[in-house]
């Protein structure tokens, strides 16, 4: 066992998320109080810088210095003057002007193409690059806020659909949007996918089926061509006990570059009415296939995941990478569910709420992107994301997805049952329809659903809620 100086420990055990809280924090406040420039033929980025020897102001000049034209010789009139970047703005937290927020504005003269547009990953490599990250004199450097002018905003393509074509698509009206995902999630060849999604398109709760990510596409025991079409083909079978009801079913489309528009051409041949990527590292490919879709008479749903996210954002903030996924095509990107004590995972708090705003705030000639609830999402805490969404007035841009706890709920005989899971959340909603638990505590949420469940003899619910939560009968079984 190693042992460890205290000054060493204390490195160790320092929190990372606790800083990070406080940081988002401090720069919520700040941009709040002092917004940053918005110009019409520049990009403005906004950083939080923690030097180490130089001030914010000397920050400044290197960055635009080496994240533009990389010259200080710089002729008054000349084309070079118009692609090199400049100092929109400081705001230093302290006397040492070594720590806070330091505006760049990036001129479009550099960035545009000869359709007046540009990629995401054009502008994310200028406005993230090296100087920023790279460099030790950064002790701390993040990306918090992007300002892109309107006229740009509009060249991009945005979702295909967004929430309301979703809805359309599936007939889903006034009523929440669910999903799942298929489990096992590997392992798993094209017979077994169709009895999945044959399972899953029984149950009309929902209009959505996704594969994960963990699932490759050029498998050679599974090729995702021929699970597509097991997958459509059950869907069809079900349709006459769906009600007239649409269910979008999206295989994973991964692999090389060169890899990726036959691997769509195949799944889209088959039936495919969705396509989901491991955004956070396609670099690229949701825009290539956007674009290449573009035309079609009915473009696929695209779902961008953002497994991976994390490598990302503790030097972007999420809110960023979530505006590009969606300026670049994404109709579903996953948030966070509401849930009681700490979070099972990221975003939470104030980046949790700056990303879902990222996703659905009005953006000229964008549609939003229809935020996705998951993530140990069950029926013990639906109710709560079902209440917040519509506190906020979010439900439209919502979807519900829910892998395991629809999946994986045994039955009596010890076997995954996916109609019981399915109808203990059917059961959960009802109770939430309600009002039961209006003005139930979160901490008291899934305890004060599991006595309902129990009082009112929902054994779906009862049976799920065991599952997801042991302490509720070892907490019935010890009044």
């Amino acid at each position: 066992m190693l042992t460890f100086a205290p000054k060493t420990r204390a490195a160790l055990d320092h929190d990372g998320d606790a800083r990070e809280e406080i940081l988002r924090t401090l720069i919520t406040e700040r941009l709040r109080t002092l917004p940053p420039p918005r110009l019409d033929d520049q990009v403005v980025a906004t950083y939080f810088l923690r030097l180490r020897t130089w001030d914010l102001q000397h920050a400044g000049h290197e960055i635009s210095y080496h994240a533009t034209s990389g010259t200080h010789d710089i002729p008054k009139g000349s084309l070079i003057e118009q692609c090199t970047g400049a100092i929109a703005g400081i705001d230093p937290w302290d006397t040492t002007n070594r720590c806070g927020l330091l505006h760049i504005a990036f001129p479009l003269k550099m960035l545009l193409n000869e359709n007046g547009g540009l990629s995401s990953s054009d502008l994310l490599h200028t406005v993230a690059g090296a100087i920023l990250f790279d460099v030790y004199e950064n002790q701390d450097s993040r990306l918090v806020a992007l300002q892109i002018p309107d006229s740009i905003v509009r060249t991009f393509p945005g979702p295909a659909h967004g929430p309301l074509g979703v809805r359309e698509f599936t007939r889903f009206e006034n009523e929440p949007l669910f999903g799942t995902i298929l489990k096992p999630t590997a392992g798993i060849i094209p017979d077994h996918v169709g009895r999945l999604v044959n399972e899953v398109a029984s149950c009309p709760l929902f209009c959505f089926v996704k594969e994960d990510e963990n699932l490759y596409p050029r498998l050679p025991y599974s090729p995702v061509r021929e699970r597509t079409k097991r997958a459509v083909e059950a869907i069809h079978r079900r349709q006459d006990e769906r009600g007239g009801r649409g269910l979008i079913f999206a295989p994973h489309i991964s692999g090389a570059p060169h890899e990726i528009l036959e691997t769509v051409k195949a799944v889209r041949a088959a039936g495919a009415t969705g396509l989901m990527f491991s955004e956070s590292f396609a670099g690229g490919t949701v825009r290539l296939v956007r674009e290449a879709t573009r035309m079609d008479e009915q473009p696929p749903f695209l779902y961008g995941h953002n497994a991976g996210i994390g490598v990302k954002t503790r030097s972007i903030f999420r809110e960023v990478i979530d505006l590009l996924a969606r300026l670049d095509g994404i109709d579903f990107r996953q948030t966070a569910p509401v849930r009681p004590g700490a979070p099972f995972l990221k975003p939470y708090g104030e980046e949790w709420l700056a990303s879902e705003h990222a996703l659905t705030c009005p953006l000229p000639g964008i549609r939003p992107t229809t935020i996705v609830r998951a993530g140990a999402l069950d029926q013990g805490n639906i109710g709560l994301n079902l209440a917040d969404v519509e506190a906020r007035k979010l439900g439209p841009y919502a979807l519900f997805l829910s892998g395991s706890a629809i999946n994986s709920i045994k039955n009596a005989a010890g076997k995954p049952d996916s109609h019981l899971g399915a109808e203990a959340m059917r059961q959960a909603i009802a109770i939430h329809r309600q009002g039961d638990l209006k003005n139930v505590e979160q901490t008291e949420h899934a305890p004060a659903l599991f006595d309902i469940a129990r009082r009112t003899g929902l054994r779906e619910l009862t049976t799920a809620l065991l599952q997801r939560y042991p302490d509720l009968g070892r907490d019935a079984s010890h009044p």
